[in-house]
């Protein structure tokens, strides 16, 4: 009997991160395993992965494949042939409103993370399949001990092993990078600081701002501008995380390290004021549930004294990071891949 074949379809490279784990489950277990990155949306990205695009895909995947994974919806998804199973395995712990969308459940099955966001896609679309399985972009830095994989090497990125790490990973929108003051590393010149933008930051034409702002910051003896495309070995390697309302805040909650939530953002014209409910719209109000799992910061002249006062007490919020994990993203086990690769190979009709 021929291996079984599964394709990854990464719109953005940004997805691989999360699809990885699971590639190398499958693929210990035999299975034939290809990941493709949207050639059209892809060009520049140093990912070794092959593009193709979506035209290109559809024809692979009519040559003979067994299951299709995605990231996020698409709009083609009927286009495929009907021998074909698709799974969604949700790119992000998702904070914005469309983690809801009704085109998210048209995949034979959604993996989902935690309970609570379980129980609430099985609530909203009760014919959909949903597998709760956990968040799988965690496995290669969280142990089923509860320890984590052995960080970066602080001489190495340049920064001081006898200071302790800053991880600022801001969103590319609503974002706090505009509203950062430019003298911020230096107000930190006791910790070293890992700056690690979102793809879209670095990418697209309408935030050259801040990627003025990140060559400025980078200028500082002690910040480490990320050079890798993944954010968990910065993950690994901070004491503190220092986000909006991110995929990446949960992230790294789910490490049991201390996080703040900066509230502080830059939003557009068209999201302040009388039309703020256009920037309620876009996130996930159940979010706001959880705020606790985090210090927040209103305003960036407080920044330094949350900071401190969260790295000199890190385990004064541990049990709220705990319950928000458990709830939102399930069990920290090193194991959600294993889980995933097992129910694709189960679930093949031949």
């Amino acid at each position: 009997m021929p291996k079984p074949t599964i394709i990854f379809y990464a719109e953005h490279a940004y997805y691989l991160p999360q699809f990885m784990p699971v590639v190398n489950a499958l693929q210990q277990r035999g299975a034939a395993v290809e990941v493709v990155l949207d050639a059209d949306k892809n060009a520049d990205e140093p990912a070794a992965t092959q593009r193709l695009t979506v035209t290109k895909l559809l024809q692979r995947v009519r040559q003979g494949t067994d299951w299709l994974v995605f990231g996020n919806e698409v709009s083609w998804l009927k286009q495929l042939p009907a021998s074909v199973k698709t799974a969604l395995l949700y790119h992000g712990v998702g904070v914005k409103a469309c983690y809801y969308d009704e085109a998210l459940s048209h995949f034979d099955v959604r993996f989902t993370e935690g309970a609570f966001r379980h129980q609430q896609l099985q609530q909203r679309y009760p014919k959909s399949h949903f597998q709760q399985v956990g968040f799988a972009k965690l496995d290669p830095i969280a142990l089923a001990d509860g320890r984590q994989q052995q960080a970066l090497s602080l001489t190495e990125l340049g920064l001081d092993p006898n200071k302790q790490t800053v991880l600022y990973a801001p969103t590319f929108y609503p974002s706090s990078i505009e509203r950062m003051p430019l003298d911020w590393p230096q107000q930190f010149s006791d910790y070293n600081i890992i700056i690690k933008p979102h793809a879209f930051s670095m990418s697209h034409s309408k935030y050259d701002k801040q990627r003025q702002r990140f060559a400025h910051w980078q200028q500082a003896p002690n910040v480490h501008f990320a050079k890798q495309a993944s954010l968990l070995p910065y993950m690994a390697t901070a004491d503190i995380l220092l986000s909006e309302a991110s995929s990446a805040l949960f992230e790294f909650a789910a490490l049991n390290k201390p996080v703040i939530w900066i509230d502080f953002l830059q939003l557009r014209w068209s999201y302040r004021g009388p039309l703020r409910f256009r920037f309620d719209k876009r996130m996930d109000q159940s979010i706001t549930e959880y705020a606790s799992v985090a210090r927040h910061v209103s305003r960036p002249s407080k920044l330094f004294d949350a900071v401190q006062e969260e790295l000199k007490h890190p385990q004064q919020l541990a049990a709220e990071r705990q319950r928000v994990t458990a709830e939102l993203i399930g069990e920290v086990d090193g194991k959600v891949s294993a889980r995933v690769a097992d129910y694709l190979l189960d679930n093949i009709d031949r």
